[in-house]
């Protein structure tokens, strides 16, 4: 049984009405959303749905972290590492891609404070989700008349890892009304123990951290998928493509672009599905990267990871493919 929160300001587009619903009994992490400051006429579909999946990728990190969306994709994602403040986290994520942030929905899994909230009113955000605010920080926010501030429940709650208690279903509604009922995505991947090296080199330490970074970014990209990351952030992201070298291509020039070029070198990257050919290996070389992460299960894999042993690049199969389509 269903009950309504609140009416949206629209659909995916203007001219299509929506409203938002949640289980009358569960724990509604992300439905029992409470809306602080309604902005320019109150949250959309979109804005909705990027909470969601930034909620998704937040739900992973015990450290403070931070997520940019547009579109359902993260442009930018951080997490905290010893030193770091919570601005310094969100201007990592942001800076990620300074350009595709620019009306963006953030969403961090810890408190906002005001030193923060003052660096996210520099720029044009569009919405900005986590547990819990300061008082300073609320009161920041309301100099932007147009910026929507939203309470939502802690991330970590939601299921993470297979195995995990999920009472619902995944529904997809197709053309004509028909459905198709599915087990939301989780993985199997908790930890360096539950990935393959399969070439020569080992990653080392800082490589797996951020592999394992990258993989559970990666789960919620539009595929064809492919994270870049370097010191838990994002480089690059390429998404959505239908070839997946494409996808690689495109998250490490968008990195170049954005003046990561540098920060390649040494960084790793992610795939949500395997590697058909070596040109996506050949890239990787050509700009740096040192190891990667992706599930395996080509018939090509022994090339592949010929390649990689020929450029030195660690990589480690998860045995688990992580598609979205959304």
């Amino acid at each position: 049984v269903y009950e309504k929160v609140m009416s949206l300001r629209y659909g995916e587009n203007p001219h299509q009405p929506a409203a938002l619903y949640r289980p009358r009994d569960g724990s509604a992490i992300v439905g029992g959303l409470e809306l602080l400051k309604t902005g320019k006429g109150g949250l959309s579909e979109t804005n909705v749905e990027d909470v969601d999946n930034a909620l998704n990728i937040l739900k992973y990190f015990e450290e403070p972290a931070c997520a940019v969306m547009k579109h359902l994709n993260p442009s930018g994602v951080a997490v905290g590492r010893p030193g770091d403040s919570l601005r310094d986290v969100y201007v990592r994520a942001r800076d990620c891609d300074r350009q595709a942030a620019f009306g963006s929905v953030v969403a961090f899994n810890v408190e906002v404070d005001a030193e923060t909230a003052e660096e996210i009113v520099s720029t044009f955000v569009e919405v900005v989700a986590a547990p819990a605010y300061e008082e300073e920080a609320l009161k920041i926010f309301q100099r932007r008349k147009n910026l929507r501030v939203v309470r939502v429940g802690d991330p970590r709650l939601l299921p993470r890892y297979v195995g995990d208690e999920v009472d619902y279903p995944r529904l997809r509604v197709l053309a004509d009304g028909s459905i198709i009922l599915s087990t939301p995505l989780l993985t199997g991947v908790r930890g360096s123990g539950d990935v393959r090296v399969v070439t020569e080199r080992q990653p080392s330490e800082r490589e797996m951290r951020d592999l394992l970074f990258s993989w559970y970014i990666c789960m919620n990209v539009r595929s064809n998928a492919i994270v870049v990351s370097r010191d838990l952030a994002t480089l690059g992201v390429g998404a959505g493509q239908q070839d997946r070298v494409t996808a690689v291509r495109l998250a490490l020039e968008k990195a170049v672009a954005q003046g990561h070029g540098d920060e390649l070198r040494g960084a790793v990257l992610a795939s949500d599905g395997f590697f058909p050919f070596t040109d996506s290996i050949e890239l990787m070389a050509e700009y740096g990267v040192t190891a990667c992460i992706q599930p395996g299960g080509s018939i090509r894999d022994g090339e592949v990871i010929a390649a990689c042993n020929e450029h030195g690049i660690a990589m480690v199969f998860t045995d688990e493919r992580c598609f979205r389509h959304f």
